[in-house]
């Protein structure tokens, strides 16, 4: 029994030509064809039908009510003189007997047309997020996520995962992003938390027994929104595994995500384990960035040393790096429009030249590069019409990166765009100085196991080794181009642990401060642990193959962390102000 339809609009076919049937769902959209001669297109979550109104009375029922009004019709089914095969119902209608109105749509006009919601101002769309859900497309994605989070679940769940609830409410703690702050009634002065991740939860759980953990767990850091980045809440696959090393994490992940991707994926062409793995340092050396999107076949070389006596003021004694793009046919025109675009991302000005249909240098900076010919040759394996992209000083990398993916995706033969390609980005520094400090400081997350243990500490403490030097057990996971996670072997040794912050100029007791739940749990015999969490959101995204990640979280919030279809964040009432002890000192100006 399903309520009172008997039907979807998505199932009725050729056999069911003669029923007397019950569709409910909202009306479309209504073509008149004559005085008392219309077709109407009713939809539900499941599909379309196509509605013949044939008489008078049910074509004044029709004429009084506005698109997008829920509606029943009962009547008979019967095929259609002129069939539509791009629709699932289209060898089929149905000639109403009886329609009911259940849910009156009282506006004449819609803020955008449903079907074309995704053309309509994004801020229309979130105010009317119901009405833009309604958009089969849109609504596909959302479909999309409840499918892959399922599998994703599923798989977990037979690699012998336990999947655990964390606490929501708990406490602030420095993780890198800033707290979303909840006050405490009870306590007047304190605040809870909203947890950043389930980091330290889950790790001590490891501590408490448990194997195996999993959890599609809510995150919520309070920063700016991004094309792969919601502000606010964002979802990701947490895991931890007891016993573990950085190979063991690789295997669990390389046998869940591949068949996944390829199943729901908008292309079907998956990486098979093992990934590619590469060093932080290497990647950068070689791609420009710590996110390759290995479905681009461009690489980086550095020719500094050509240009160390240069007369051309851009390159001397400067980092130089080339990208050689071979087969490239673009204008002068188009060539100068793509760099431009990697100017502008960023920030620094590039260069070019190339060889022509004899090998022989020009355009852009050849007449400064003519000189060490042989040399680019033999060092970037020149051959005729090849592009070289070069980038020089301090942002030379940043710059690389851009150049990569700009012109790989732009200059056929050198992307192939329809496959999904995972790496592991790995050995990550531990440390590096910091911008505003100027002193050592950690690089990324403070609780991964430094590669070479004590021992290693122990080194940089005595000056034997520069502590810049020290890698951390830490990866990425990379995917076209978009970091999906990053994980770690943690450091599970309250010993090593106190000497990695003391580098730092952090003692026991600020660790104690920071983090006492851990640091003491950590004091009873804690397993080796290794986890990652792995973005749900930046998953679909990648297999709806959507740019924005908006476009496949059910209720996002707008780029300036505002959720305009239900007004948050809002003001609140004295009320609730004194209740909580707090004085609002400042109010968002209009």
């Amino acid at each position: 029994m399903m309520q009172s339809r008997t039907h979807t609009c998505g199932e009725l076919r050729l056999s069911d030509a003669g029923k007397t049937v019950t569709l409910c769902g909202w009306m479309e959209n209504v073509r008149v064809v004559g005085s008392n001669f219309a077709f109407v297109v009713l939809r539900d979550f499941y599909g379309t039908t196509q509605i013949v109104v044939e008489t008078e009375d049910m074509m004044n029922i029709v004429k009084s009510i506005n698109k997008e009004s829920t509606i029943s019709v009962t009547g008979t089914v019967r095929e259609r003189a002129s069939k539509n095969p791009r629709q699932a119902t289209g060898d089929v209608e149905v000639v109403p007997e009886k329609i009911d109105i259940l849910g009156k749509c009282i506006h004449n006009e819609l803020p955008f047309e449903i079907n074309r919601s995704r053309d309509a101002d994004e801020t229309q769309r979130l105010k009317y997020r119901y009405l833009d859900l309604r958009n089969p497309v849109v609504k596909q994605n959302i479909i999309l996520r409840c499918q892959v989070i399922a599998a994703l679940r599923k798989a977990m769940m037979e690699h012998n995962f336990l999947e655990i609830t964390t606490p929501i409410l708990t406490a602030s703690s420095p993780e890198g992003a800033r707290d979303y702050l909840v006050p405490a009634r009870k306590h007047p002065g304190k605040f809870y938390a909203l947890p950043q991740a389930p980091q330290q939860f889950k790790q001590l759980l490891m501590t408490s027994g448990f194997d195996r953990y999993f959890q599609i767990a809510p995150c919520f850091r309070d920063e700016d929104a991004r094309g792969d980045r919601s502000p606010g809440e964002f979802y990701q696959l947490d895991m931890e595994m007891a016993f573990a090393t950085q190979d063991d994490v690789f295997a669990i992940l390389e046998d869940v995500l591949p068949p996944i991707f390829a199943k729901f994926g908008k292309y079907d062409v998956a990486s098979s384990a093992p990934f590619r793995r590469i060093g932080y340092v290497d990647a950068l050396e070689t791609y420009g960035s710590d996110k390759p999107d290995l479905r681009i076949d461009l690489t980086a070389k550095n020719i500094s040393d050509l240009f160390a006596e240069s007369e051309f003021e851009a390159f001397h004694g400067k980092t130089v790096k080339a990208v050689p793009v071979s087969d490239c046919h673009l204008t002068r025109k188009q060539i100068e429009k793509l760099l431009t675009d990697c100017e502008v991302q960023a920030g620094v000005k590039g260069y070019w030249f190339k060889t022509d249909e004899n090998g022989e240098l020009a355009g852009g900076v050849a007449k400064f590069v003519q000189g060490c010919k042989d040399e680019l040759n033999a060092r970037l394996g020149l051959k005729p019409d090849t592009l070289v992209l070069v980038a020089a000083g301090e942002s030379a990398t940043k710059l690389v990166g851009v150049m990569i993916k700009i012109f790989g995706a732009n200059v056929p033969g050198h992307m192939d765009k329809e496959r999904y390609e995972f790496c592991w980005i790995v050995d990550f520094p531990m440390y590096e100085i910091g911008d505003e400090s100027g002193e050592l400081e950690f690089c990324h997350n403070p609780f991964s196991m430094p590669a070479g243990g004590l021992d290693v500490l122990l080194k940089a403490e005595r000056g034997e080794i520069d502590p810049l030097t020290i890698t951390a057990d830490q990866y990425d996971l990379v995917c076209n181009g978009v970091e999906l996670s990053s994980g770690a072997v943690r450091n599970h040794d309250p010993e090593i642990m106190i000497k990695a912050f003391e580098l730092v100029r952090l003692g026991e007791a600020d660790v104690k401060k920071k983090f006492p739940a851990m640091y003491n749990a950590f004091t009873y015999g804690a397993p080796p642990h290794a986890g990652i969490a792995p973005g749900v959101d930046r998953m679909v995204m990648l297999l709806a193959g959507e740019e924005s990640i908006r476009e496949i979280i059910p209720f996002p919030m707008n780029k300036n962390a505002q959720d305009i279809l239900m007004g948050a964040p809002s003001e609140v009432t004295q009320k609730q102000l004194d209740e909580l002890h707090i004085v609002c000192t400042a109010k968002e100006e209009e």
